[in-house]
């Protein structure tokens, strides 16, 4: 398997959500923390974005760290915007949800461009059917929990379509 990784060419990955602050740092950790365990982290690359400036520079949500934590994930990336440079940068933009879905590629100036942007519910194994990920931002505990049930889901089918 080390000899195939080595050769496979790097996957670029960008996550993104609404703010950069809960959905999409959740995605960016665990698709990180799945690819290390199936010993794929040299074969991708992982980032994440948000549509708006509110949040560049903050940590995740407080909400979101804590039930991430209790699965395991630390979330410590610092939010930042999405640029058009992104499309250049990255292989997939994967988003949370239709807004998102027409927020990038309206941006986009290509059609290879728009051809880079992906929803997660594209990659959904045992959420198949359901359109998106639910913003947890204005929620209960419960979509939080929800949010990040679907983002493994999203993660799991990522790894079995893009890096295996």
């Amino acid at each position: 398997m080390d000899k195939i990784q080595n050769e496979k060419k790097e996957t670029r990955i960008l996550f993104v959500c609404l703010g950069n602050i809960c959905r999409s740092p959740a995605a960016e950790e665990i698709l990180r923390v799945k690819a290390h365990e199936l010993q794929l982290q040299r074969a991708v690359e992982i980032d994440s974005a948000g549509i708006g400036a509110w949040h560049i520079g903050e940590l995740p949500d407080k909400r979101m760290r804590t039930h991430a934590a209790r699965r395991g994930y630390t979330l410590s990336s610092r939010a930042r915007q999405f640029s058009h440079e992104d499309f250049a940068r990255f292989d997939y933009i994967v988003v949370m949800d239709e807004s998102n879905y027409n927020d990038i590629t309206n941006q986009a100036t290509s059609e290879d461009e728009v051809s880079k942007v992906k929803r997660m519910s594209e990659f959904f194994i045992r959420f198949k059917g359901r359109g998106y990920v639910p913003d947890p931002y204005y929620g209960t505990d419960g979509t939080f929990e929800t949010a990040i049930d679907m983002i493994e889901d999203g993660c799991d089918g990522i790894i079995n379509n893009l890096l295996k």
